[in-house]
């Protein structure tokens, strides 16, 4: 899927903050809380996802509830004669690999990974780097979690910007008022 710049004003603001907090909530109820016609709740949603602005409606699972309470990321340096789509399907085939992002600076990959215990993220490690095309793995073990994954402060601060402050933009169609 294409991404697409998406502007957001205070009803595409509060409707994924809705969503957030209850991610079962029902088109009818969305309507119901932001006043607005349903018509225009579900034209706005299916917007944000035609765009790629919501990614998704799954269920956030939380890594440690389910006994994988080590995190930690480590820093590839990758064989440049492998290259990046090689090392990610390896990658894309180790379940505790969270994330993987191709990276400026003296590594290649960070990724985001989630162990057992220390012992267990040995394993982990020495699965990602028993592939020919990874050099060299540094690894950082996250001791605690200060601010959690989060966008909705971004989503706030993106539609309060109002479409006069985007660039190329005077008017904001479609807008309503909040």
């Amino acid at each position: 899927m294409t991404m697409q710049s998406v502007q957001l004003d205070g009803l595409d603001a509060k409707l994924v903050a809705l969503l957030r907090e209850e991610p079962r909530i029902g088109v009818l109820e969305l309507s119901r809380r932001l006043a607005v016609a349903r018509g225009t709740v579900q034209a706005r949603l299916d917007k944000l996802i035609a765009r790629g602005a919501i990614k998704g409606f799954g269920p956030e699972v939380s890594p440690e509830a389910i006994g994988f309470g080590v995190m930690s990321f480590v820093i590839l340096e990758l064989s440049q004669r492998y290259g990046h789509t090689a090392v990610a399907e390896h990658l894309a085939d180790i379940p505790e690999v969270l994330e993987a992002h191709t990276i400026t600076g003296s590594g290649d990959v960070l990724c985001r990974i989630v162990a057992r215990s220390n012992a267990d993220l040995q394993r982990v490690i020495d699965q990602i780097v028993g592939y020919e095309g990874i050099v060299r793995a540094s690894t950082i073990i996250a001791l605690a979690e200060l601010i959690p994954y989060r966008t909705l402060p971004l989503v706030r601060a993106a539609s309060a910007a109002g479409p006069t402050h985007r660039a190329g933009s005077a008017t904001h169609p479609g807008a309503e008022s909040v």
